[in-house]
């Protein structure tokens, strides 16, 4: 299994940097600020594909507020299967959540084979795969 790097600081061609951000997409601080200042994401758009990066809003509520951009990121991660995802540890930094209030939100991007998670969270999701019996992920 792969694993996103904990410093990514170049992405080759066709790889992507996913990372949290806020829904007015000031991205100032933490991965965002690196999204911004090195792949390309946009100043004002908080969400989705922006450059070399994709934001996945983590500011504006719960958990249960950051599934819904995450089952979206899911998808588009599905439909551009060219590309190689790098999963930050979105929502764990600046937004305040901890590896295991976030990881589960990614359990279906774990089976991708275009998605890079953090291992903590790939970690965290085997656990509670194997917690549950549920071993034919």
């Amino acid at each position: 299994m792969k694993y996103t790097p904990e410093n990514i600081t170049n992405l080759d061609r066709d790889d992507i940097f996913v990372f949290g951000s806020n829904l007015e997409g000031r991205h100032l601080g933490g991965a965002a600020r690196v999204a911004r200042e090195k792949f390309g994401a946009i100043m004002g758009q908080g969400e989705g594909l922006q450059g070399q990066s994709y934001a996945i809003p983590t500011m504006q509520g719960g958990v249960e507020t950051i599934k819904p951009y995450v089952d979206r990121f899911i998808e588009v991660a599905r439909e551009c299967d060219q590309n190689t995802f790098y999963v930050t540890r979105i929502g764990c930094g600046i937004a305040g959540f901890t590896d295991e209030e976030i990881a589960p939100l990614f359990d279906e991007a774990l089976d991708l084979y275009n998605v890079r998670l953090p291992k903590s969270f790939a970690d965290i999701i085997l656990r509670r795969r194997a917690e549950k019996g549920d071993n034919t992920k």
